[in-house]
């Protein structure tokens, strides 16, 4: 039978610890696990014993290490399809979806165009596009009871509420509790970048790291964090908001309403609006600006050049106050990084204090569905107390 909605997928730590390692590293067997999470072998046996009766875990045939190293182990692996979660990422103009096993794979993707913004509308697309998505195959309407969904701005997730987003234009939406309603699923809602920094973090370029960052070029210019190997939301769900750290108090205007802002210089309306302002031409697009640029204007090359300035300094930034293993770079803006990403290294190894600045930068591309994926990450994590 499958499991009751309301109940979470695992209710002990030991339970927890266990199945959120394999989820990233599947297959491992008992006497590593006891290793890595510094449970005793009898723990780890009888916390993996109502996982494996669930059907969430199995064991693979036994393995012997080494000659004379005792009887075979048998290791433990998470079996991905016992169940399903939907991801579903909100831009400015598009749904984009994903049906994601329990390691976060990609069965299945959709997108729908967004043309109407208001919340109610938006509920009533998204709840069409997750229908369409469950119904590819049985068994995903069958085993999915989780939906997660991907915003930008402020996310307050334990309330599913999007207290405010710029690209929708939203303000107090009760986004969880619509979607749950109209799609009849348990529904967690985070901000994007946190949701795509869970997804690196559990099962990407994240992985084994207790320091991680992720920074988000483009549009908007964001930052997830994870310290001591949690996703880090703060007292007010806000941490992480690189963006708007002010950089330049003579700068310019951000929607945030503060001046400066890493955002305000670095994004991608904010270079095209600089671009405009020097070549006097308010009908130039985004394309128009590149091009300009890449055939060696010199306003159009400073705008880019301030922007790659202000999101090395704003990494840094990042840098010097948690101290990560790695830092990813992505987003939609990497399509220029040529532009600007000499910049971006120079402020920051400028402004990294000493060692700090052996923190790499990765630069790893993500298209559109990666964030759907990163919703869905949210929704199976929502399996855990």
């Amino acid at each position: 039978m499958f499991p009751n909605h309301s109940r979470p997928l695992v209710t002990a730590p030991a339970e927890t610890a266990i199945l959120a390692l394999l989820l990233a590293e599947s297959p491992l067997s008992r006497v590593e696990l006891a290793r890595r999470t510094g449970l005793s072998s009898t723990a780890v046996t009888k916390a993996a014993r109502p996982l494996l009766d669930d059907g969430y875990l199995h064991e693979l045939p036994p393995e012997r290490t080494a000659p004379g190293a005792g009887r075979p182990v048998n290791p433990l692996a998470v079996t991905p399809d016992r169940e399903f979660v939907v991801g579903v990422k909100i831009s400015a103009d598009t749904l984009f979806g994903a049906v994601c096993d329990l390691r976060a794979r990609m069965r299945t993707t959709a997108s729908r165009p967004l043309g109407d913004r208001d919340p109610a509308a938006v509920c009533a697309l998204l709840a069409e596009l997750v229908s369409e998505l469950l119904d590819v195959k049985p068994e995903y309407r069958a085993r999915t009871r989780h939906l997660g969904v991907a915003v930008s701005g402020d996310v307050d997730r334990p309330c599913g509420r999007v207290r405010y987003s710029v690209l929708p234009d939203w303000r107090d939406v009760p986004l969880a509790d619509n979607l749950a309603a109209a799609t009849g699923l348990t529904v967690t809602v985070e901000n994007d970048v946190k949701a795509i920094t869970a997804a690196e973090h559990w099962f990407g370029e994240g992985i084994g790291t207790e320091y991680f960052a992720l920074v988000t070029i483009g549009a908007g210019i964001g930052s997830g964090i994870v310290i001591n190997g949690e996703l880090v939301a703060g007292a007010y769900g806000v941490a992480g908001e690189m963006g708007h750290i002010s950089i330049d108090p003579a700068g310019p205007q951000c929607h945030c309403g503060q001046t400066g802002c890493v955002e305000a210089v670095a994004s991608s309306g904010a270079v095209l609006a600089a671009i405009r302002r020097a070549t006097d031409d308010p009908d130039l697009d985004f394309d128009g600006a590149v091009q300009l640029a890449r055939g060696g204007d010199p306003a159009a090359q400073s705008a880019f050049a301030r922007a790659g300035h202000a999101i090395g300094v704003g990494i840094a930034t990042l840098v010097n106050l948690i101290g990560p293993e790695r830092v990813v770079v992505t987003g939609e803006g990497l399509d220029t990084y040529d532009l600007f990403g000499m910049h971006i290294r120079d402020a920051y190894e400028a402004h990294c204090f000493k060692a700090a600045a052996k923190c790499p930068l990765t630069l790893r591309p993500l298209p559109w569905e990666e964030w759907a994926r990163g919703a869905a990450v949210v929704g199976i994590q929502a399996l855990f107390p």
